[in-house]
């Protein structure tokens, strides 16, 4: 990779970086997850953009995962390719597996034989020589557990992972994963990373405590529900949204006028605190000291840009809390999604 120079603004303090639990690695507030966006048969000028406007403003995590596109794999190879102009040592890139990547019975899950081979693969798109974290993408309820977290500690040994990681892991499944790793001996990891936003707070119940209290780091994917806590769909839905696309990540269930109340409502307050929604839900995700980092998508530099304003102010009174609990309780999506687990 690059020896390239950093821009002189890169560590000047606008990006605070928080200690991933109880190791030694730090992460920027926000985090660049390139679920969306960074697929298709080459690099665009745009994710070219996007990363290094991303770069120059504080943020040193790019996260991704051997299916993300698409097509698969699209975005590991697009990405890797961008990530070489960039100097290597001041880069945290992540990957996962563990959903289908390939058919067969050796595509998807947490055995040892996909683990390891789904490494390989994703260390190969990319370019890169190691992942500074790896992840077990989802729990395999068909696999032992001591299996996947000994593939995991394998892709340590073999110095092709720095760190690893858990994704969407049950409270009791990452209370066992740690168990394990320590009656073992294996690696322990230093992050989770769940899904949790001010509409998506099944984490509350017990996992954020419970990983504070156990020194694992959380980074938190979809804090803007797949952009439904921004503009975008404050006036309805645009003509150019993904939720018009066959791959939406959101539901049409989800997008109703009930719930495009709630978010209008949201709107006003970010407003009177001087924010955007999209600023005011990042931030209201990192006031919890339990939370490492917030992965944040982007298909702008614009968006980027305006993102990163979030990290200014992430305090919120009691009177703010208490009007945003107030506000998405009449929000209009699953049970399953509010303090359960």
């Amino acid at each position: 990779m690059t020896s390239a120079k950093l821009p002189p603004s890169m560590y000047d303090g606008r990006m605070p970086y928080r200690r991933s639990g109880s190791s030694g690695l730090k992460l920027p507030l926000l985090s660049l997850g390139c679920w969306h966006n960074f697929g298709g048969d080459s690099p665009t000028n745009s994710q070219r953009e996007m990363i290094r406007c991303a770069f120059d403003g504080g943020i040193t995590h790019f996260d991704l995962a051997n299916n993300y596109g698409p097509p698969y794999g699209s975005a590991e190879r697009n990405v890797g390719a961008i990530l070489h102009d960039l100097p290597r040592d001041e880069l945290i890139v992540s990957s996962k597996a563990g959903y289908d990547m390939w058919p067969g019975p050796y595509g998807s899950g947490g055995s040892r034989k996909h683990l390891l081979a789904s490494l390989d693969q994703s260390l190969s798109r990319t370019g890169l020589e190691y992942f500074d974290i790896f992840y077990s993408h989802c729990f395999d309820p068909d696999v032992p557990l001591e299996e996947t977290l000994g593939a995991l500690d394998s892709a340590v040994i073999q110095g092709k992972a720095l760190y690893v990681g858990i994704s969407s892991y049950s409270t009791s499944k990452t209370r066992e994963v740690l168990e394990l790793c320590r009656k073992l001996g294996l690696s322990i990891p230093v992050l989770h990373q769940p899904n949790y936003s001010m509409l998506n707070r099944w984490v509350e119940k017990e996992l954020l405590s419970f990983c504070l209290d156990e020194g694992l780091g959380v980074i938190a994917f979809c804090p803007l529900f797949q952009g439904l806590l921004s503009n975008k769909y404050l006036d309805g839905i645009p003509p150019d949204s993904r939720f018009n696309q066959p791959l939406s990540p959101l539901r049409k269930n989800e997008v109703n006028e009930q719930n495009l109340r709630v978010v209008r409502e949201l709107n006003g307050l970010a407003l009177a605190r001087g924010q955007t929604l999209a600023q005011m839900a990042l931030a209201w995700v990192l006031r919890r000291e339990s939370v490492t980092s917030a992965l944040m998508g982007a298909s702008t530099t614009e968006q980027i840009r305006d993102n990163l304003k979030a990290v200014k102010k992430i305090e919120f009174t009691i009177e703010e809390l208490s009007k945003i609990d107030r506000i998405v309780a009449k929000i209009n999506l699953p049970k399953s999604l509010w303090a359960t687990d």
